[in-house]
C-alpha cells in the first residue's frame, strides 16, 4: 500500500489547489454550494493527475533506474509491477470521470477539460516532453486548464489576467525545475532528460527572469485594472503585488543561489520564507475582497 501510495504522489496533489483560485477571487468562498463544486472538481483533477503520475513512471522506467534519485520510485526499483502500475492508472482516471458526475449544472464541459488534460499529458509523457520550451509550455497551459476548470465548476468567468498570470507563474516555476536538471548535467556530465541539452544556465537564467518580470507586470495590471477594481469595489489590491514581488524574489534565490529548485513544490511545502509570502499575500487578500462578508458574519455571531 504505501508503495502504491508514493506512485499516486499525493504529496503533488497541492498543485491542484489552482482548481480552487476562481472561487477564492471570485468572492465565493463562502457561498457552500460553490465550495461544494470547487471541492469536487479538485478531488477529480488530483485522481486524474495521479493516473498521469502513474502512466509517467510507467514510460521512464528505463531512464528513472539510472537516475540517482528517480531510481526508488515504486516501478523503478520494482517495487510495483508493471502490470500494477497499469490497473492503478486506470483505476484513478475510471475516479476521476466518476467524480466529475457529482457534478451538477456545467458537469460535461468540465469534465470534457479534465478529459483534455488527462489526453493531453499522456502525449506529453509519450513524446512532448522530448521537446525543449514546448515541455514547459505543457506543464504550464495544465495550470490554465485548472483554473478553467474551476472558473467553470463555480460560474466564475476567468479575466485574461488570471489566465495569463497562471499560466506565467507555472511557466517561471518550470523553468527552475529544468534549471536544476542542467546543473545536475554540468555536474555529471548526463543529461536527465532527453530536452535538457536544449538548455543551458545562460538560457534559463534570462528564461526565469523574463517570466518572472512579466508575470509581476501582469499582477499589478490585475489589480488596478478598472474591471477588477469595480468588481471588488476596492482600489488597493495592488498593495498585494508587495508579497508577489518577494515570492518571485525568494524563488529566484533558491534556483540561482541555492541550486535547489528541482522540486518547486517541495519548495513551497518546506520554505519558510516563501510559506510567510503565501500566508500573508492570502490574508491580506482574503480581508480586502472579504472584509464586508467578513464584518456580517462577525456581527451576526456578536448579535
Amino acid at each position: 500500500m504505501k508503495n502504491l501510495l508514493k506512485l499516486i504522489r499525493p504529496k503533488q496533489w497541492s498543485k491542484n489547489v489552482f482548481v480552487l483560485v476562481p472561487m477564492f477571487f471570485g468572492g465565493k468562498l463562502f457561498d457552500v454550494p460553490s465550495l461544494q463544486a470547487a471541492f469536487i472538481t479538485f478531488f477529480a483533477f488530483c485522481f486524474a493527475a495521479s493516473s498521469i503520475y502513474c502512466f509517467n513512471d510507467l514510460v521512464d522506467v528505463e531512464a528513472d533506474r539510472r537516475h540517482p534519485v528517480k531510481c526508488h520510485r515504486p516501478v523503478a526499483s520494482g517495487a510495483v509491477s508493471v502490470a500494477k502500475a497499469y490497473i492503478l492508472m486506470m483505476f484513478m482516471f475510471a475516479l476521476s470521470m466518476l467524480t466529475m458526475t457529482l457534478l451538477e449544472g456545467r458537469s460535461w464541459t468540465a469534465t470534457a477539460i479534465v478529459l483534455f488534460y488527462w489526453l493531453l499529458n499522456i502525449a506529453y509523457c509519450k513524446k512532448l516532453k522530448d521537446y525543449a520550451i514546448i515541455d514547459v509550455c505543457v506543464i504550464a497551459f495544465g495550470f490554465v486548464l485548472r483554473i478553467l476548470v474551476g472558473g467553470i465548476a463555480v460560474g466564475v468567468q476567468l479575466t485574461s489576467w488570471i489566465v495569463l498570470m497562471t499560466f506565467l507563474l507555472t511557466l517561471f516555476l518550470s523553468f527552475t525545475k529544468r534549471r536544476d536538471d542542467v546543473i545536475r548535467m554540468n555536474q555529471t556530465g548526463e543529461a536527465p532528460r532527453k530536452n535538457t541539452i536544449r538548455y543551458n544556465e545562460t538560457f534559463i537564467n534570462q528564461a526565469i527572469t523574463i517570466t518572472g518580470a512579466v508575470m509581476l507586470v501582469c499582477y499589478i495590471m490585475y489589480t488596478v485594472s478598472p474591471e477588477v477594481v469595480s468588481r471588488f469595489s476596492t482600489s488597493h489590491l495592488y498593495l498585494t503585488s508587495v508579497f508577489v514581488l518577494l515570492g518571485l524574489l525568494r524563488f529566484i534565490q533558491i534556483a540561482v543561489v541555492d541550486e535547489k529548485s528541482g522540486d518547486p513544490t517541495k519548495v513551497i511545502l518546506l520554505d519558510r520564507f516563501i510559506q510567510f509570502v503565501v500566508v500573508g499575500w492570502g490574508l491580506m487578500f482574503l480581508l480586502i475582497i472579504y472584509f464586508k462578508q467578513l464584518w456580517s458574519v462577525i456581527t451576526s455571531l456578536l448579535n
